[in-house]
């Protein structure tokens, strides 16, 4: 199938229309401007599916009036170390950058602290959370439970969601070690991509609607499914499947947030809900203060020796070598902040739509 073509954005450019479009949503400009750098650092580091590709379904949900642009974010319960907080139903790239400032301010005091979070929306990238983290020496944590798009290890039946974990270390010379990922074999937004592109998608990502493995992203109707981390039991499928169902049952039930099949989807029609079990999206964030357990410079030296090692290790055949988790997307940030940002034309078609409906010109 032939690749559809590309137009290249400077990133400041995307991220103020964002932020002008939120803004039209009725969001306040310092939660647009925080959420536009959440989708941008996305796109910036390559993780196209949950950059500004997702800013339509936004605006689609802000429009019916099934997200609040202006949340009022409480502490429904708050102890020394760990709190739970409502999002009043906003958007998670509004209500997740809050609590995480208010895990990070537990932590300066008590050393490590949890915060929980329900009634919220999608969070866009669960890396963003930890990098902040890194910058006052600190280890970050994030996750989040999503719409059920996943199969349970044995099941055809879609029950999880792609429930994203990250976590990132930092080093003294070395750059960070990131880890940002879905406890899926791959987030649906990369289905999304491949067929905006007409591209088969890799054996291994997906059932079709009879339960089978198919390659054919078109051919996924009602009925598909994402298969967990892993894919079968034979690539350890079974793991990626309890990872999962870590991550929802922490963002779900500790969080008196929905889960599994109850989880919200971020573009609706409502009747592929199965109704609530609790309040909206829940995420999970979590910080530990480096000098609380060991002194911080000593810390990221034995990082930056993790590194090293890892970095000397001898190639397998194929490969140049093994990378470090974040490598992929520091190169694609190093080659975009001087490039620009690729996005694909189905999804400038979308900027575009949504410019036109928040009277926001897209211009190229």
């Amino acid at each position: 199938m032939n690749p559809i073509k590309s137009l290249t954005f400077p990133v400041e450019r995307l991220h103020e229309f964002t932020a002008q479009v939120l803004v039209a949503c009725g969001v306040p400009p310092a939660d647009a401007a925080r959420a536009a750098d959440i989708l941008t650092q996305a796109d910036l580091r390559g993780i196209d599916s949950h950059g500004v590709a997702r800013l339509h379904a936004y605006v689609t949900q802000y429009k019916a009036g099934r997200m609040n642009p202006r949340p009022n974010i409480t502490v429904a319960r708050d102890r020394l170390s760990t709190a739970t907080v409502d999002g009043d139903n906003g958007l998670g790239l509004v209500v997740g950058p809050k609590a995480n400032e208010i895990a990070m301010e537990k932590a300066e005091k008590t050393g490590a602290a949890w915060v929980a979070v329900c009634n919220s929306h999608h969070f866009g990238i669960a890396g963003y959370y930890p990098l902040v983290a890194l910058e006052r020496d600190m280890i970050g944590w994030a996750m989040t439970n999503a719409t059920n798009q996943v199969a349970p290890h044995g099941s055809r039946q879609r029950l999880l969601g792609t429930n994203p974990i990250a976590v990132a270390f930092p080093g003294l010379v070395e750059p960070p070690v990131v880890i940002d990922m879905a406890t899926s074999v791959v987030s649906y937004g990369k289905i999304e991509i491949a067929r905006r592109r007409q591209e088969p998608i890799p054996s291994g990502w997906a059932l079709d609607s009879t339960g089978h493995i198919t390659t054919d992203p078109t051919a996924m109707g009602p009925d598909y499914a994402l298969l967990p981390l892993g894919s079968d039991k034979e690539r350890g499928g079974h793991k990626g499947y309890c990872l999962g169902s870590m991550v929802d049952l922490f963002c779900g039930p500790l969080a008196g947030a929905n889960w599994g099949p109850f989880a919200p989807p971020l573009l609706y029609p409502p009747e592929a809900h199965h109704g609530t079990v609790g309040k909206g999206i829940g995420h999970l964030f979590g910080a530990m203060k480096i000098d609380a357990f060991v002194d911080v410079d000593d810390f990221k030296r034995q990082v930056d020796h993790w590194v090293q090692v890892m970095r000397a290790a001898p190639p397998a055949p194929g490969y140049s070598g093994p990378l470090i988790p974040g490598d992929p997307e520091r190169a694609a940030e190093k080659i975009r902040r001087e490039s620009g940002v690729p996005l694909i034309l189905p999804v400038v078609e979308d900027l575009r739509r949504v410019g036109q409906e928040t009277n926001t010109p897209f211009d190229e």
